[in-house]
């Protein structure tokens, strides 16, 4: 039979995970990095970049809305939601980094909390479920990193 792809293979690693095999230190962590990202989040949408792309956003509608920060009252489908939020964490650019440089919260929460807000009242997700999603979410992007020839070379072209 043939042989799994690194794609396959990394699919299927993140499939099988679970709230379960999350530390306690990871969930500690985890709670640290996202009050930050909110925190810087919240601070974003104040700056113009953020109010241009909420204005942009607003042709956008959908049976499924998620809140953009700091305005209860607009909503937005989950993608434009999720880009708006990231819009304003990083426009603050004070959002968590590690090396090579990269902001992985910033690209992973926003995500994360549009897509939660979207499913059925009956069908939320449990905050351990949230903190999988993060957690999952910054992995990929940790090993996508890690894989990239690109990236290798950030600390060199700086």
């Amino acid at each position: 039979f043939p042989s799994q792809t690194v794609t396959e293979n990394f699919a299927k690693v993140i499939h099988g995970l679970n709230a379960n095999q999350l530390t306690d230190q990871v969930i500690q962590r985890s709670k640290r990095m996202i009050l930050d990202t909110l925190g810087v989040g919240l601070l974003g949408t104040s700056t113009e970049v953020c109010h241009k792309v909420a204005q942009y956003s607003k042709i956008y509608s959908s049976d499924r809305s998620s809140t953009i920060w700091g305005h209860l009252d607009f909503q937005l489908p989950p993608l434009y939601a999720a880009f708006v939020n990231g819009v304003a964490v990083h426009s603050m650019d004070f959002d968590d980094t590690w090396h090579p440089a990269t902001h992985p919260s910033g690209a992973v929460l926003p995500a994360v909390i549009a897509l939660s807000e979207a499913f059925p009242q009956k069908k939320r997700i449990s905050g351990l479920d949230l903190l999988l999603a993060f957690n999952v979410g910054i992995e990929v992007q940790g090993r996508l990193l890690h894989f990239s020839r690109e990236a290798r070379n950030i600390p060199k072209r700086y």
